[in-house]
């Protein structure tokens, strides 16, 4: 017999309205790289059961894996999925089809890696802001091996392209696929993060200097994904301190930082934000009490807000709503537990999360393990829940 829900739950249980989707409660699945696409990008059937399995379970809200872009720059590793050609998109749609099947809403999460790509299939060099080489070494997990490469300065027309490459990608997600939202990925080191980091952007023209220019390619991508997928198609956009290379970064400029970042995003027409820190419920910057989620709520108070960072914990996840989030985004709990919001009504204990579920599923081979394992061992972006 199901037991009843524990009694500090409903907050997490929920229903919630994001734009035009009502979500049956606060939970969402948390981005996750999982290099499982074929060698072309074309996602695969085995994603397609991976991302139902957690709508099933009851998610209200799944976010992809970061989805590459255009054909010359964004790919970051072998195997990413992209949303670049009809082929790609067609695959996607079974995808979201599947996930609507289970009942849940999905969200395609643009992504271009800029310096920190590791494989590309279209180049053989990386770009970013400046030439300024990326600190760190590739990630060994994604089939990376030493130094980041030197990367080139984009050009004016390159970051043009690069704009336009997520506008056409969002355009594909939701005409051809079917996605519920799109999601910029302006988080963790990539692209857009690498603009907005002052010590990879010294630029001196007019997408360089203080933060508030800084900031300017993450507000121009989202007016060009706002023109593209008209008015009314959520959009969100992703936004860390920490990134894959450089895990404890941590905005110079603090709180007034967060203010001017948050605020100029609330303003450019996105209609969520996806505040991504290890911890996210701890402060953001020393000497501040106050973590990167009531920055947020500070600077935007009147939209929506997605957690991520260690809220497998429901303690913490509740505590992450008490300080302005509408939402929280799951990574190593939806991992070990995609029946986790199941799980919560039915007050049974989440399932302790095991290491093993980081292997990258792109590794595995045919018939190595059950499909159920096939559709769980994944490799989390970290902060990713």
């Amino acid at each position: 017999m199901t037991r009843p829900a524990l009694p500090d739950l409903p907050g997490l249980l929920a229903p919630f309205r994001l734009g035009p989707l009502t979500l049956p409660n606060r939970l969402a699945v948390a981005p996750m790289t999982r290099i499982s696409a074929t060698d072309d990008g074309v996602p695969t059937a085995a994603m397609a059961r991976y991302y139902a399995r957690f709508a099933r379970g009851g998610f209200g809200l799944v976010i992809t894996e970061g989805i590459y872009t255009d054909c010359a720059y964004a790919q970051g590793y072998a195997n990413q999925p992209g949303l670049t050609d009809m082929a790609q998109a067609l695959a996607w749609r079974d995808v979201v089809r599947a996930v609507h099947a289970g009942g849940g809403r999905i969200v395609a999460q643009l992504m271009h890696a800029g310096a920190l790509s590791q494989a590309n299939r279209f180049r053989g060099d990386t770009v970013g802001p400046s030439a300024v080489r990326p600190v760190g070494e590739q990630m060994r997990v994604y089939a990376g091996t030493g130094p980041y490469r030197m990367p080139r300065a984009m050009t004016e027309a390159e970051i043009g392209d690069a704009v336009a490459g997520f506008a056409r990608a969002a355009t594909l997600a939701r005409e051809v696929a079917g996605f519920d939202a799109v999601e910029i990925h302006g988080a963790n080191g990539y692209l857009l993060d690498q603009f907005l980091t002052g010590h990879t952007n010294q630029r001196t023209d007019r997408w360089g200097g203080d933060i508030q220019d800084r900031v300017r390619l993450a507000v121009e991508t989202a007016h060009a994904v706002r023109a593209a997928v008209g008015a009314g198609f959520p959009l969100g956009i992703r936004i860390s301190q920490g990134k894959v290379n450089d895990f404890h970064h941590k905005w110079p400029e603090a709180a007034q930082g967060a203010a001017t970042v948050f605020g100029a995003l609330a303003g450019a027409g996105v209609d969520y934000l996806h505040v991504t820190e290890f911890e996210a419920w701890r402060p953001a910057f020393p000497g501040d009490p106050s973590s990167l989620v009531e920055h947020a709520r500070r600077a935007a108070p009147g939209l929506p807000i997605v957690a991520n960072g260690g809220l497998h914990d429901t303690a913490r996840a509740l505590e992450v709503l008490r300080q302005g989030a509408d939402l929280v985004a799951l990574g190593r709990g939806a991992l070990a537990n995609p029946d986790f919001p199941g799980r919560l009504a039915a007050a049974l204990q989440p399932r302790p999360f095991d290491p093993a579920l980081l292997s990258p599923l792109g590794n595995l081979k045919p018939g190595e393990v059950t499909e159920e394992e096939h559709a769980g061992r994944v490799t989390a972006q970290p902060a990713a829940g």
